[in-house]
């Protein structure tokens, strides 16, 4: 009886070590995809920048010539 119980604590404690792992791995990778979504949004919010002000002027006069015929 003395083996099955400590065969079963064997494996419980493999067991918590394995979930405490799984646990650790997922708090790690959570903020990580967070940091990777604002590093995305950072560099739309720089092209989108960049193109205004390239292509500011010629949007305006776009935007200008739709609302006088309108």
């Amino acid at each position: 009886m003395t083996r099955v119980s400590a065969w079963f604590s064997n494996i419980s404690s493999e067991t918590m070590t394995i979930v405490l792992r799984f646990k650790k791995l997922i708090t790690v990778t959570a903020g990580q995809g967070l940091a990777e979504y604002a590093l995305i949004l950072a560099l739309i919010a720089i092209v989108a920048i960049i193109a205004l002000i390239f292509l500011g002027g010629q949007v305006s006069k776009i935007l200008s010539n739709v609302g006088h015929s309108v």
